[in-house]
């Protein structure tokens, strides 16, 4: 099972429009390492500029998240949230295996023009879900013994979704209609879900090409709907999208309140005018 999945760094005038990006899936234990390259060993993720070392650094893919060492012995590192406001961390030259929690992540290293990134996703990320009180290590719903206290290995979740995650909010506005109407037929289409987010505060700058991509992300990766729908048409994905979500209640109508209130605004009224 892939735990990363890096998106690899490509120049701007090699990538065909609409061509999706190279990407580099990563298995527990496995390693990549990142930078210039040396004659006849290329990096596995390349980044050609001038400033950064041949051998910059190495990802390594754990059970549901990364570490990320650092080769540098004067540069620091940044790892970016990508869903976050702002958050990031920063790697310091020499540090080996720093441990990174974010599921959509943006490494940036010093360069002689703009930074050198590529991004990093761990869609494998697990989350306390159905647990009496949230309380770890509680008997499951089966009775099996609290898998974060018990013997043998933990379950892992076949869909871990973050509802904090803009890709949530996405696959939530897919099937509000069907959550608010269950007999609703259409399934809104790109444009009717960036209009019914964007007056989230996050979601101020969300734009077509970013809703395509939440899709996408959801299909291939989050709920694995990439073996039918590669080559299929976007209604295709929305609609099995949405079926599998409502199939295995994965939104609920609980998870509504994350969506703008449909209330229309009231009006300030008019003052009178003062005028003889």
């Amino acid at each position: 099972m892939d735990t990363v999945i890096v998106q690899l760094p490509s120049p701007a005038r090699s990538v065909a429009p609409g061509a999706a990006p190279a990407l580099l899936r990563m298995g527990p234990g496995e390693s990549a390492v990142f930078g210039r390259g040396e004659p006849g060993r290329p990096a596995a993720i390349p980044l050609p500029d001038q400033g950064v070392s041949r051998s910059a650094g190495e990802v390594v893919a754990a059970e549901d998240y990364w570490r990320l060492s650092n080769f540098s012995s004067s540069a620091t590192y940044v790892v970016e949230n990508l869903e976050g406001a702002g958050e990031h961390v920063k790697v310091a030259p020499g540090r080996l295996g720093a441990p990174v929690p974010f599921e959509f992540s943006r490494v940036l290293l010093p360069a002689l023009g703009e930074p050198a990134s590529f991004k990093v996703f761990a869609p494998q990320h697990a989350y306390l879900e159905g647990r009496p009180g949230g309380v770890p290590g509680a008997p499951g719903e089966h009775g099996e013994p609290g898998e974060l206290g018990g013997l043998g290995e933990h379950t892992v979740s076949p869909f871990a979704l973050d509802p904090t995650a803009k890709y949530f909010l996405v696959l939530l506005a897919l099937c509000e209609p069907r959550l608010r109407s269950p007999s609703a037929a259409a399934v809104p289409g790109v444009t009717e879900v960036l209009a019914r987010l964007r007056a989230l505060p996050g979601c101020h700058s969300l734009t077509r090409s970013a809703v395509n991509y939440h899709i996408d992300y959801l299909t291939a990766t989050k709920l694995r709907l990439r073996e039918l729908y590669e080559e299929g048409p976007g209604g295709g994905k929305r609609e099995e999208l949405v079926a599998l979500a409502l199939r295995f209640d994965l939104v609920r109508e609980e998870h509504l309140a994350l969506l703008p209130s449909r209330r229309p605004q009231a009006r300030t009224p008019a003052r009178p005018s003062t005028r003889p």
